[in-house]
């Protein structure tokens, strides 16, 4: 069985509920909204996201879901499928998960109002059902991944990246995400309970080493194939580099600077700078700390009870740093 079948297994009635759920959230009056959202239900990803939600939320509950964990789900994956029909827009992509992106077939303009339409769908979903808790949640997700990605924007242009920094933009970026889910899961059963944090602090280290291990890819390895040195040539600076920024001599830093402002369209010095980052032990940096934020996010699980749920948790944090892609 393949390892996300596996975590799925004890949250497949919920999950095959909520895919039902999901579709009716979406549906509108208008034909071409319809048309459109149709393609996106069914090109979904592996669901992590909801996954986390009905996990969370069996866990700490002992096995109980409500209507409000439903709708929960179905919010953060109205709100995060907009962000990323957006985010299409503003990298000017034409592909996602494989398929078309959307501005890719009905271009822009259409692509930023279907993304205004499921962020409305999200808030009022909220909204009508008295849900504001969990609005709130969300919301906090929203702001701050739009927060993140600004806030990576501005230091790739000036290069001035700290480790601290580079915590902060992953944070935002990815780990806000992860976190509201699994806030959200906790909420959704136990309402202002300590739960609720416990919760969103464990999405968020996971978050933190699932964005690591994204960055790592781009460095390559025997398993993952050859190096795509992507974020070197869009100038994103990831933990292996800044890492080893902060640990050359002068000359060798002045070099990877300007390697990174000034060449990083060339294919054989991104290969260079590459192969400097591994012989420099910036991967087995950024692995150990990726490592450490998955000690921390397995130990605030300790304290519940062995359960189906607590056990696909535990196989998710492992999933987020095992995976080939």
């Amino acid at each position: 069985m393949k390892i996300v079948e596996q975590i799925k297994q004890p949250i497949d009635y919920e999950m095959e509920l909520f895919e039902q759920k999901f579709r009716l959230s979406m549906s509108s009056k208008v034909a071409l909204l319809n048309r459109i959202t149709h393609y996106i239900v069914n090109r979904k990803g592996k669901q992590m996201r909801p996954m986390f939600v009905f996990l969370v939320s069996k866990m700490v509950s002992n096995g109980e879901v409500s209507e409000r964990t439903y709708r929960g789900a179905s919010v953060i994956e109205l709100i995060h499928t907009a962000t990323l029909v957006h985010d299409d827009v503003v990298d000017d992509s034409n592909r996602r998960r494989g398929f078309f992106s959307i501005n890719a077939l009905w271009k822009n303009k259409i692509a930023v109002l279907i993304g205004d339409y499921l962020l409305s769908k999200g808030l009022l979903l909220s909204i009508d059902n008295n849900d504001f808790d969990l609005l709130k949640i969300i919301s906090v997700a929203v702001k701050e991944m739009s927060e993140g990605e600004l806030l990576q924007i501005e230091k790739a242009r000036k290069l001035d990246i700290t480790e601290d920094v580079y915590y902060e933009i992953i944070r935002q970026k990815t780990a806000t995400l992860i976190a509201a889910c699994c806030s959200l899961g906790a909420a959704s059963v136990k309402p202002n309970s300590p739960e609720v944090d416990t919760m969103r602090k464990f999405g968020e280290l996971i978050g933190m080493a699932f964005q690591i291990k994204d960055d790592l890819f781009d460095y390559g390895t025997t398993r993952i194939g050859k190096p795509t040195g992507i974020d070197i040539k869009e100038q994103k600076m990831t933990l292996p580099l800044i890492n080893v920024l902060n640990n050359c001599s002068k000359k060798e830093h002045d070099w990877l600077i300007n390697s990174i402002k000034n060449h990083n369209k060339n294919a054989k010095r991104v290969k260079e700078v590459i192969a400097f980052v591994k012989d420099h032990g910036g991967l087995d940096y950024a692995v150990t700390k990726m490592k450490q934020f998955q000690e921390e996010a397995l130990q605030l699980l300790q304290d519940y009870p062995d359960s189906p749920y607590k056990s696909s948790l535990e196989l998710m944090v492992n999933y987020v740093i095992d995976r080939k892609k």
